[in-house]
């Protein structure tokens, strides 16, 4: 019922930016917090940033105060800037939304993925 693509991962040197995008689409009653996880080689998937349909966000302390997640809820979209990345910051990102479909209760999906390294 609902679709995410994202876009914007990619190669960059330490110190680097990234803007990640994750665009959803599909008949649904309502977008309620959207979200970003990442997952690099040998871990687990952790949370990384997530933005409530009211505004309020959540930060990992691992990425508080470099990275800041955003939303546009008539393009059905979130984002997550990157800034100052470090080597630890490489791992494949995941898109994640929990949503209210037309017949209620709450379902949640996830994105493809989208690699993003930091190397010099």
């Amino acid at each position: 019922q609902l679709q995410l693509v994202e876009s914007g991962g990619g190669l960059v040197q330490p110190g680097g930016s990234l803007r990640l995008s994750c665009a959803a689409s599909g008949s649904i009653f309502s977008i309620n917090t959207m979200g970003w996880y990442r997952q690099a080689p040998g871990k687990q998937r952790d949370l990384v940033a997530r933005i409530t349909s009211g505004g309020s966000t959540k930060y990992a302390d691992s990425v508080r105060g470099r990275f800041t997640i955003s939303r546009d809820n008539a393009k059905k979209t979130v984002y997550l800037r990157m800034n100052r990345l470090k080597l630890e910051d490489t791992a494949v990102y995941y898109c994640n939304v929990v949503y209210t479909p037309f017949q209620g209760g709450s379902l949640e999906v996830w994105g493809q993925g989208t690699l993003v390294t930091v190397s010099s």
